[in-house]
């Protein structure tokens, strides 16, 4: 009991420093070692360190450091070649400014799922949201909102074959890759779409009823993050929109023609041989993925080679620019680890596989969100629930004629639901960026990316139960 005791102090200290803005580098090994030491386990606690937190933690790096890396390169390219302002802007011109609201959503998860950071997107977009706000009249507070329904939410989490890394992290757990469940994913994904814009349109409807516009704002912050953003490694001449929309068709392109072609096809039996620990069915997701990223961020430097302006910068940035979002994530998974270890965790654990114990898809989706909204990081949650409940999971699937792609995607909605609580760093930042506050406008962005991701999730699992995966 007081082992249990103690895991949930550490747990409640982790959500609250993480929410007054201490790293989660430091939290992490600290919230496990006070886990520890109010367990009464004192004795083991360096070893715990060592053995349990680091080697969890580098695990997790061995694992997935190719795939933050390329992501992240791939995002700064995007971001520098032109190509990310290229394809807003042909958005921009088709929908105008009679739709900014969809505008800005679409041009959104147009980047997003094609695998340019959630960072890159919000600095790209928001000069652009600006603008057509103001001349919509719509009021500012809905910008952050409509900029986290098209990045934060169905590109992320729902559509398949999306590169982000919440869709890699469950391929090692259940050997899936990112197309899992294609057709639940559509299907979550456009009730997350609809859902977030007739909340938005709504909001903005209310407002101009009641005569409220735009807002009178000081832009200067706002503008200075973005300006310095964009000045870093841009490109000296515009892109044509094709050329800029091949790097993403790449991306998914590449990854399904690996996924379904080459690998589906291959024989690895001399792979087993040479190297007895690789299972193929569970690492060739990751494989697909690192190629996509790879041949992508490859045609990208080629197709704008004469218009760099400092493409050494601009890919040091990018790599540079992985290794935060990296250790955090990998830090979190080494609390879990820690946890995952202490005797008052079999209690935690019993409690949430008995949710709902004929259905495992209820208890995945309930750990993935508490523990996605306790670090405030969905790829964090969902790494620390996989880390210490996938494989309990895969088992009970397997048990009841539950698919792995199933499981997947409803560990990565799930995963996507609560982690926007107020503490999470995504938003912390985007509002940062619109120059505004959680009393302006978390309401809304708690709407579209809690509200309707929630809906999305209940009717996927309700699908799933009913007809399998599809």
């Amino acid at each position: 009991m007081a082992s249990t005791a103690a895991i949930l102090v550490s747990l409640l200290l982790l959500m609250f420093l993480a929410y007054r803005g201490v790293t989660v580098l430091l939290l992490a090994p600290l919230m496990a070692a006070l886990a520890v030491l109010l367990s009464g386990d004192v004795a083991f606690l360096l070893p715990i360190y060592t053995q349990t937190f680091m080697s969890a933690l580098g695990n997790y790096v061995l694992q997935f450091l190719p795939i933050f890396l390329l992501g992240a390169l791939f995002g700064q390219l995007m971001a520098d070649s032109g190509a990310a302002e290229a394809i807003a802007q042909s958005i921009v011109r088709r929908l105008g400014h009679r739709h900014a609201l969809s505008t800005v959503v679409l041009a959104c998860g147009v980047l997003t799922y094609g695998g340019v950071s959630l960072f890159v997107v919000a600095f790209a977009i928001y000069p652009i949201a600006r603008e057509l706000f103001q001349s919509a009249q719509i009021p500012k507070r809905l910008v952050p909102a409509a900029i986290a329904l098209g990045s934060f939410t169905f590109t992320m989490t729902a559509l398949p074959g999306t590169p982000a890394i919440q869709n890699a992290i469950p391929i090692p757990y259940f050997g899936t890759n990112v197309f899992a469940a294609p057709g639940l994913g559509i299907i979550g994904g456009l009730i997350m779409l609809t859902g977030g814009l007739w909340w938005l349109q709504s909001r903005a409807a209310r407002a101009r009823a009641a005569g409220e516009g735009y807002g009178e704002h000081d832009e200067t912050q706002a503008q200075a993050g973005s300006a310095g953003n964009d000045a870093q490694g841009s490109a000296a001449a515009p892109m044509p929109l094709p050329l800029a929309l091949l790097p993403l068709v790449l991306v998914i392109a590449l990854n399904a023609l690996f996924t379904y072609g080459v690998f589906a096809g291959m024989n690895f039996d001399a792979m087993r041989e040479r190297f007895p620990n690789v299972d193929p069915a569970k690492v060739s997701g990751l494989w697909a993925l690192i190629i996509a990223l790879t041949g992508a961020c490859t045609v990208l430097v080629l197709l704008r080679l004469r218009h760099w302006r400092n493409l050494r910068e601009t890919i040091n940035k990018g790599v540079f620019g992985c290794m935060l979002p990296l250790f955090n994530t990998a830090s979190e998974v080494g609390y879990g680890a820690v946890i995952a270890g202490l005797a008052g965790f079999a209690l935690i654990r019993d409690a949430v596989l008995n949710v709902a114990p004929n259905n495992p898809l209820i208890s995945e989706a309930v750990a993935m969100n508490v523990l996605a909204g306790i670090t405030g990081s969905s790829s964090g949650g969902l790494s620390i629930a996989l880390q210490t409940l996938g494989s309990d999971y895969l088992r009970m699937a397997q048990e009841t004629g539950i698919s792995p792609e199933l499981l997947h995607r409803v560990a990565v909605m799930a995963a996507g639901g609560f982690d926007t609580l107020p503490h999470c760093g995504a938003i912390i930042t985007l509002l940062a960026i619109c120059g505004l506050n959680h009393r302006q406008s978390y309401l809304n962005i708690a709407a579209v990316t809690m509200l309707f991701p929630f809906i999305a999730l209940v009717t996927v699992i309700t699908l799933g139960t009913l007809f399998g995966s599809f």
